[in-house]
C-alpha cells in the first residue's frame, strides 16, 4: 500500500464511526492532500483488503468510509461475544421507522394516521437509537415536530445515502395523501405498512460488525418529541 493509504487505515481502524473526507483530508496533515488523492488511497485500501483476503473490508457508508469485519464472519465475532450483537427493532418500530424514512419530514399525527396506531413509545426508542431526530416544525396547528432519518440510520442500515432505498414509487405509502378518507383507506394503508416495513425488515440486521466496538453516544438534543401535541 502506498504511505496515504497505511495513514488513512490508521485512522479508519480507530473510529467506529464512518469518516468522511473532511476528516480523512485532515489526517493527511499537509492539508495539500486532494479528495482525487484521498478516494485513490481509499480505493487502494479497499483493494488491499479484497485481493489478499483479508476479515475486513472497506466500505462507504453514510456519507464516509469505515473498516468492518466482513459478513461471512460477523456471526462468529458475535457468537464469540467479541463484539456486542445489535438490539434488533421490534416490528412496530420497524414500521414506524420505515413511514419516516420513506416520507420524511413527518410529523407524528401522519405517522400515527397511517399505521392506524399511536407511535409515541416508538418514536422514543427510535430516537434513542439515533436512528432519527426532530428535523423542524410542521405548519399546521400547534406547529407538529417534524421526523427524519439521521446518518445513524444509513449506517445502521449499510447505505451510503437515502437514494439508495427502494424507490419511493414502488411504496404507495410514501405518496399517500394522510388527509384523504374512505373506508379503503385502512385497508390499503395495512397493505403498504406490510411492504414498507418488508423492505426496511430485510436489512434489518447490519450485515457487518464495526471493527471497534465503541458505543454510541447519547441521544442528542434537548427537546423532548414524545409527548408534545401533534408531534
Amino acid at each position: 500500500m502506498i504511505p496515504l493509504a497505511k495513514l488513512l487505515e490508521a485512522a479508519l481502524f480507530s473510529s467506529a464511526h464512518p469518516v468522511g473526507l473532511p476528516d480523512l483530508r485532515t489526517v493527511a496533515r499537509d492539508g495539500e492532500t486532494s479528495e482525487s488523492q484521498i478516494l485513490s488511497a481509499l480505493d487502494d485500501l479497499r483493494r488491499h483488503y479484497d485481493e489478499d483476503g483479508h476479515g475486513v473490508e472497506l466500505i462507504e457508508v453514510a456519507g464516509g468510509w469505515q473498516i468492518l469485519t466482513r459478513p461471512e464472519y460477523t456471526e462468529t465475532i458475535e457468537r464469540a461475544q467479541l463484539a456486542a450483537r445489535p438490539q434488533r427493532l421490534s416490528a412496530a418500530a420497524l414500521e414506524t421507522l420505515a413511514i419516516i424514512a420513506y416520507r420524511q419530514p413527518i410529523g407524528r399525527g401522519d405517522i400515527e394516521e397511517v399505521r392506524g396506531v399511536g407511535c409515541g413509545q416508538m418514536l422514543k426508542s427510535l430516537h434513542e437509537r439515533e436512528l432519527i431526530e426532530v428535523v423542524g416544525r410542521g405548519e399546521g396547528m400547534g406547529r407538529p415536530l417534524l421526523y427524519g432519518t439521521t446518518p445513524g440510520f444509513l449506517e445502521q442500515f449499510a447505505l451510503r445515502h437515502l437514494g439508495e432505498l427502494p424507490r419511493a414509487d414502488e411504496l404507495a405509502v410514501a405518496l399517500r395523501d394522510p388527509t384523504g378518507e374512505g373506508a379503503d383507506r385502512a385497508e390499503k394503508a395495512t397493505r403498504d405498512e406490510e411492504r414498507i416495513s418488508a423492505k426496511v425488515r430485510a436489512n434489518a440486521a447490519p450485515q457487518a460488525t464495526a471493527v471497534e466496538g465503541a458505543n454510541h453516544s447519547e441521544a442528542h438534543g434537548a427537546v423532548s418529541p414524545y409527548t408534545a401535541a401533534g408531534g
